[in-house]
């Protein structure tokens, strides 16, 4: 199982760390100074949640160690995958929906955190100053609307469960990300409300199918979590 894991790890920083990205992450320098702090600010208790709560589930059971490692990796590959848009911009899926009905909403902080801190050094996709925005929508609010969805409807389907939990997730992200833009730049006629449907009519036609893709990636890659990491699962789950 451990071969396994590493190998899919390997795979996947080996896909992505390639590629360069500039996708829906808000980039270097973008927003205003005030709303970086604010954001910054913002994300550190939702921080200091994820990591306790991470070193508690890796503390009762090893083994998690790696079953995290593997959906760190996925994160990093998800959301380092530039996908052209019709509107000529760009989208990318996250990945952080799967990490939350698997770990828990609050481990999806820290692991984000990661995530863009290596992105925004090693692929130029994000930045520095926008690292608490990008982490808010991206490893905080998505994540949570994804396992609540999920949560949701785990009772009646679980596959259904999970997809909606990971395609919703992905989406919500988006929406985050369009409320800070248009919060920072509101338009000068229409104010907030304006510049938030100018924001997210960008990324809204490519990003509800790519939603729907990562829903049906997030339910294959969890039957195989399921099927292979029962006893790192049960561990998580009594930890829930």
């Amino acid at each position: 199982m451990k071969k396994i894991l590493y190998v899919l790890f390997v795979i996947a920083l080996a896909i992505t760390i390639p590629h360069n990205a500039y996708a829906m992450h808000i980039a270097e320098g973008f927003l205003p100074l005030k709303w970086s702090l604010f954001y910054g600010v913002l994300a550190l208790p939702f921080l200091y949640l994820s990591i306790r709560d991470i070193k508690r589930n890796t503390k009762s059971n090893k083994e998690v160690k790696m079953l995290l490692a593997l959906m760190a990796a996925y994160v990093f590959m998800m959301s380092a995958m530039k996908l052209p848009s019709v509107t000529g911009s760009s989208s990318h899926p996250t990945g952080t929906g799967l990490g939350a009905i698997v770990f828990g909403p609050t481990a999806m902080g820290a692991i984000s955190l990661i995530v863009l801190l290596f992105q925004a050094l090693l692929l130029a996709h994000g930045g520095l100053t926008t690292l608490g925005a990008n982490v808010i929508s991206m490893g905080i609010v998505g994540p949570f609307v994804a396992y609540f969805v999920y949560r949701l409807f785990k009772k009646k389907n679980i596959r259904v469960a999970v997809f909606l939990g990971a395609a919703l997730g992905d989406l919500v992200t988006y929406i985050v990300t369009s409320l800070q833009l248009a919060l920072a730049f509101p338009s000068g006629s229409g104010g907030v409300i304006q510049s938030f449907i100018s924001f997210g009519g960008v990324f809204a036609i490519t990003q509800i199918p790519l939603a729907i893709v990562e829903g049906i990636i997030s339910v294959i890659i969890y039957d195989f979590v399921t099927k292979h990491c029962s006893d790192e699962l049960l561990s998580l789950k009594e930890g829930l």
